[in-house]
């Protein structure tokens, strides 16, 4: 019975998607210079009826004693593709993303006009662009999202991060939001070779625990800290402990 409740729920889940997909892409094609403010509105609804339709019971842990600032720079590990769809499905939040993203078929148009960032990780001048846009984006009052492990790294914390992310809150003021996330299915969520994404797709949609942690914790004052790089093994530092209770 559980299962053909599960199937059943799959199924409009997937009707669903495809509706809300039809109208954002549809939109994506006015001719509208930039970012598309009708795309930008629904795209937090479009990455919510993509979670609806692969089945995945995504939960927030508020873990943060301190309260959330109004701004933001949210910040997460990166085991799985989910998160791309699971971050803005749940925060406000304008992602940065990989160059290659806009290339993707449907979804890349649709986060190109809803004012995705984009950096080509492997070329420096992109990555200083990348830093630049950021900034722009946080100063005229958007909260960001990326990851400072610099890519999808697997289920375990990576050896180092990135200052990106760090920089901009020191140049912006805007402080940082750890987010660290945990998916129970670490076989079926973690994305690395030799699975293509489709795969990952299946693999999430057929899981037999489809729950995903998102744990809030503490945002990180710019302020508190000498330098960006200081920022940056504070946050590491955490992530490094965040991992051993969550994942241990």
């Amino acid at each position: 019975m559980l299962l053909l409740l599960r199937l059943l729920r799959k199924i409009i889940g997937w009707v669903d998607f495809i509706l809300v997909t039809l109208v954002v892409y549809l939109l994506s094609w006015l001719p509208v210079r930039g970012t598309n403010p009708l795309v930008a509105r629904l795209f937090p609804v479009w990455c919510r009826a993509f979670v609806r339709a692969l089945d995945v019971d995504l939960r927030v842990h508020q873990k943060n004693r301190k309260r959330l600032p109004a701004r933001f720079i949210l910040i997460a590990n990166h085991p799985s593709a989910l998160e791309d769809i699971g971050i803005p499905a749940l925060f406000n939040v304008v992602p940065l993303a990989k160059l290659q993203v806009q290339d993707w078929f449907i979804a890349g148009r649709i986060s190109k006009a809803a004012g995705t960032l984009y950096v080509d990780r492997d070329d420096p001048e992109s990555r200083d662009q990348a830093i630049q846009s950021m900034v722009d984006a946080v100063n005229s009052g958007q909260n960001i999202a990326l990851y400072p492990e610099g890519g999808c790294k697997g289920r375990r914390l990576y050896k180092e991060f990135k200052s990106g992310a760090f920089e901009v809150s020191i140049l912006t003021g805007v402080p940082i939001l750890p987010l660290f996330l945990h998916y129970e299915a670490q076989d079926d969520f973690e994305w690395q070779p030799p699975y293509t994404l489709p795969q990952k797709i299946w693999h999430i949609m057929t899981t037999r625990n489809n729950r995903g942690n998102y744990y809030v914790h503490d945002p990180l004052d710019p302020k508190d800290y000498a330098d960006k790089h200081a920022m940056k093994e504070a946050a590491y530092a955490l992530y490094v402990r965040w991992n051993a209770q969550y994942l241990e």
